[in-house]
């Protein structure tokens, strides 16, 4: 029960910490370089998944007609 208060009680801090943070121009910068960043990895991540199930179909309907 203790470990996880002091769990809540760290992420609680670390918010506070970061809304702070980004109460300056340089921490607003750090968060929009992470968000747009985040937002790069995760359209990669649609597209790769996209181009293989594409690739799945194709072969399936490759086997299927053979």
């Amino acid at each position: 029960m203790r470990s996880a208060l002091l769990v809540a009680l760290g992420v609680g801090i670390g918010f506070a910490a970061a809304h702070q943070f980004n109460k300056t121009p340089q921490g607003a910068q750090f968060f929009e370089d992470v968000r747009t960043r985040a937002q790069e990895f995760g359209d990669a991540v649609v597209d790769g998944y996209k181009a293989r199930e594409a690739e799945l179909k194709a072969s399936a309907t490759e086997a299927a007609r053979a």
